[in-house]
This record gives structure tokens, sequence and C-alpha cells, in this order.
């Protein structure tokens, strides 16, 4: 072999070895996308809880006058809940602007809400650099991202077979049945192929036949059909005797989204309650972060599927609790989400989905006024750009699966001995579709549901003193008056947290060198209508500033001059100015 040849293989081998990538000068920006990111993820797979700390501590690492990372507490079996705060920790103490929460993965099986959540710390810290929208957002806003808020069941979904369904829940043991049995008769692999799927059998008088356009499809027969297969149901056993398979399976755990401390129902009612509001570690770890977080004004939870993009009440029995005023806040931001997110819907949970009691929706805005969005993730109509169903055994289903995944998400039909029902078939698609996205969409709709979360915290109050005046009064009497803009949708308190004074109100506070000696706020400019506050006239409390809003207060100020107006709001921030 010739010297110049073995050096090739060794130069190629090496740069292979030592992770080749292409140099800056080869790449060309595509719009709105980082070019060059310090953080490298490939954003068309899922990561599990490990995978997912490390790319949180990458960017933290990478851009730590953006981010910051830690944990806000563990879980059941004593996985750390990791949260990154993004924002631009050189404008402003990230503690007095508004924030946005954004949090995923609360049901184990809904995986790519953890995906999503770091897409969108990984796409502002990466875009910071070259993007002024970004920057200025960052200057005035937080962003708290907590990828996944149920690690425990995301690794059992990830590493341990299952179906696309299951579980659902995190990994405590409960008696689903009341048989005093823990979990007994729950899905089982049971051919060792890595994927818990469907059982059939051939039976004349089954209600499914072979779908003739598609073999591996099912599809039920007409009133006057025979029957080819009866569907026995996921693949497992009957282990407690009962005639039925699996029935303790996983949805008939306790759901963590019936867990929160508003509106919340014991089991017997609510199914899928556990013991009382905030009994399971987690979600009492993500109560305690918001509780210390006054400031978070918007939040954002990520589920699957159905691309809808629900809102609250869980119940209708809180229909009256979503005042009037704050519709107008979730309609115009929903409405604006159907045009950034194709095939999602806007909908209310009770309305148009079913009744759901105990639910993190509620809570965030019920129990705490914050604007709270569930994206339920993947919707069919991404599969060929138009409507379809969620139905497994529909025909686009497995159209795409053919002509775009190439049969990789489906296990094929293949005969096995069950120990209980004798010669079975088990296949069907597996846990890694149907509900969760395919690789090559993965990213897209992860840009996607950010940009409707960067939208939904633009949103969020911005305030600004937007003029000081001087009136003297004579005998040394000044009158100072100060208006203060909301230059953005959101109010600094909802019409929930106002009418039950969840938050404190805004302060508005006048420094002079003179004495001041009355402090009002404005009803009517025109009118001269105020409301005198009487004790503390120096920072008046404001219970709220309205979006698109002003409020106007005035100060009788002896002797002085000089004046600075300071605003103060848990939700809405900090503002300054002076005269």
């Amino acid at each position: 072999m010739k010297r110049n040849s073995i050096l090739f293989i060794i130069t190629f081998f090496t740069a292979i070895g030592s992770g080749f990538t292409q140099s800056a000068e080869q790449m060309f920006k595509a719009a709105g996308s980082p070019v060059n990111p310090k953080v490298t993820v490939t954003w068309n797979k899922y990561y599990d809880h490990a995978g997912i700390g490390e790319i949180c501590k990458k960017i933290a690492a990478a851009y730590p006058n953006l981010a910051k990372f830690e944990s806000i507490g563990k879980s059941y079996q004593g996985r750390d809940l990791w949260c990154l705060t993004i924002t631009d920790f050189k404008k402003g103490d990230p503690n007095h602007k508004p924030a946005m929460y954004i949090d995923g993965n609360i049901h184990s099986n809904e995986i790519q809400g953890a995906e999503f959540a770091m897409y969108t710390a990984w796409y502002l810290t990466e875009s910071f650099g070259d993007t002024k929208f970004i920057q200025e957002l960052l200057a005035d806003k937080v962003f708290y991202i907590i990828p996944t808020i149920n690690p425990d069941g995301r690794d059992s979904y990830i590493h341990q077979p299952n179906s696309a369904n299951s579980p659902r829940s995190g990994l405590i043991p409960i008696d689903n049945d009341g048989d005093g049995l823990v979990n007994e008769d729950t899905y089982a692999d049971l051919d060792g192929d890595g994927n818990i799927t469907l059982m059939r059998r051939k039976s004349p008088n089954g209600r499914f036949k072979t779908d003739p356009r598609d073999s591996r499809n099912m599809i039920q027969v007409g009133p006057d059909e025979k029957g080819e297969y009866e569907l026995i149901g996921m693949e497992g056993m009957d282990k407690d005797g009962d005639g039925r398979v699996s029935e303790d399976g996983y949805a008939f755990e306790y759901d963590p989204n019936r867990d929160w401390g508003w509106g919340w129902q014991p089991n017997y009612i609510q199914n899928g309650a556990y013991k009382y509001p905030f009994s399971l570690p987690e979600n009492r770890a993500v109560m305690e972060f918001v509780m210390k977080h006054p400031n978070i004004a918007a939040a954002q939870s990520f589920h699957n599927a159905g691309g809808m993009i629900l809102r609250g009440p869980g119940g209708q029995e809180d229909v009256n609790t979503y005042n009037a005023q704050d519709l107008l806040v979730y309609d115009a931001i929903g409405k604006k989400g159907e045009e950034l997110l194709p095939g999602y819907k806007y909908l209310v949970v009770y309305k148009d989905l079913y009744s759901a009691y105990g639910g993190e929706l509620d809570w965030f805005y019920a129990g705490r006024g914050i604007y709270t969005y569930s994206n339920e993730l993947w919707t069919p109509y991404l599969m060929f750009m138009k409507e379809g169903t969620r139905d497994p055994f529909d025909n686009s289903t497995f159209n795409f699966d053919r002509y775009l995944l190439f049969q990789d998400a489906f296990v094929p039909w293949k005969e096995f001995n069950h120990p209980q029902f004798g010669k079975v078939e088990i296949g069907g698609f597996k846990k890694n579709f149907t509900r969760a996205h395919p690789g090559f969409l993965l990213e897209s709709d992860a840009h996607r549901n950010m940009a409707f979360s960067i939208y939904h915290c633009y949103s969020t109050p911005k305030l600004e003193v937007q003029d000081i005046s001087e009136k003297d009064l004579g005998d040394g009497l000044k009158e100072v008056t100060a208006v203060i803009a909301n230059q953005r949708m959101m109010p600094t308190h909802s019409s929930q947290d106002a009418k039950n004074k969840i938050e404190r109100p805004d302060y508005i506070s006048l420094t002079t060198t003179g004495k001041i000696l009355a402090g009002v706020q404005v009803e009517n400019r025109d009118l001269n209508l105020t409301t005198e506050q009487k004790n503390n006239p120096e920072t008046i409390e404001v219970p709220n500033i309205p979006g698109m809003g002003a409020v106007t207060v005035k100060w009788i100020v002896q002797g002085g001059g000089k004046y600075t107006v300071n605003v103060d709001s848990k939700k809405g921030g900090l503002a300054t100015g002076s005269k």
C-alpha cells in the first residue's frame, strides 16, 4: 500500500474519531435557524432522563450569561426535576422580569413535550447572538423550562417494553383494581421483541377482516359479512383469571394530571386521582417552584396527542371562574396559535373534550392567576397536510408508514402460541408512532410550538413610565402626575388574580427631595375623578395595569423637584422614569 493511501486512511479515521464536522465557512445560514450552534443537538430523536440532563447542562455551560441549570426537586424514584432558567442575566434581575413557565411529559408516554421544551431553551440561547428580537425578549422576560415533570415514567416508557399508551403515570406501585395485588395484570412483551403490540386470533365470528388496501391493517366487517379475526387486546396475560387481558393496564393508573389543587376530586368521582392534591412528589415540587416565583405570568404544558391548544376549565362548574376579560386574552393568543400551528385547534377542555378535575391547567389559572395552555402535540394532519383521524386502524396511518416511514413503525403480524389463548398473532404499530412524532417532523413541530410559547411570553406585561408632568398649585405645592403604560396584551393581574387577591397590588412610588403630602389613583383624568390612598402616599398601590392600556397616578408634593417614578409589579416587572 502506498504511503499517501495510508496517510489518507489515518486522517480519515482520525477525523471520524474526533467528531468530524464542517467548518463555519462551509455553512450557509437557513433563515430562522442557528447556523453553527455551540451545543449540537439532533432534534429528530428522543432522549431519556440522563440525556435530557446532559443537554441542559451543556446549554448552561455554553451560555452562562443566558442559562442557569438547577434541580427543583426529586421524583418518586429520586430522579432530578431539571430546570433551565433562560434570560439575559446581564440585564436585570430575573426575579423581577415577567416569566413564562414551560413543562412537558407529565404523562409518561407523552414524551415529545420534553424535546419541545428543550428545543425552546436551545433555540433561545443559540439564536441570541444574531437575532435582535430574541435579544430584546430576553432582556425583558425570563423562561423557566422544566422538560419533564415525570422522569420515572419517561425512562420506563423509553427503556421498557411498552405500547404507545403505556405507561401513563409514574412508577408508584398501586392496586389498580382493588384486589390486593399491585399492578399484577398489566401488559407483557410475550414474544420478547421489545414492543407491546396487539393480539388477534382467527375466528369466523370475529368483528374484523384484513383490509384489502393494506394486509397489515384490520377493518370492521359489515353486518352481513363474516369476520376473520377477533381482537383480543394488547399483548399480555390474564394473570388474575377474570377473563380479561391487561385490564389493570395503564388506563386505570393514577393520573398525574388529576393531582393538582384546584377542583380536585377523589378517584371514585375523577378516575385517576391519587391520595389528595399534590400527593405526587413531582407535582408538589412544581407547585412549590411556582409559589416561589410570583413573576410567572404565563404557562405552557406539553402533552400528546391530537393537535389541540387547550385552555380550561376542566369542569363546567368552573365556567364562571374564567372571567370574560381573561377570555379575551386567552382567545387572542389561542387563535394566533391556530395560525402558527397547522392542523391544531384551539379548544376548551370541558366543552370540546371531557370533564377533567384537578388538572394542571386549572390550578395554574384559577389557583395562581396565570394564563395557561396545554398543547396536545402531534396531529394526523401533519402526515399528508390534510385532516385525518387519530385511529391507528385508519388507512392513512398505514399509508404514511408505508410511503414516508418505509414500514419502520409497524411490527409485522406473526404467530405466537399463547399459554392461555392458544394460537394467536401478535403485531401492530410500535410505541414510537401514533402518539409520538416521527423524527423528520419532530423539529418542525417543535419550532412551531416554541414560536407559540414565545408569542405567549411576548404578550406578558411590558411596563413603561410614559409621562411625568408637574403642575404648580401655589404656596410651594406641586401636583406631580405619572402615566404608567402597559404595552402588551396581558394585564399585570388576570381577573381571577384580582378577584381573589392572589398577588399583591402593583406599586407605583415617587422619589423626590420634597415632602409627599398625598397620593391618588386617577379613575377618570378628564373628569378629575380620583381615589386617595390614605396611608403611605409615596407608594400608590394599584390593583391592576390593563393590557394595552395605562393607569394615571398623582401626588401632591411640598417643595422639592427632580422626580423619579418607580413601578414594581410581580407579574409585570419593573419600570422607572425621571423628570
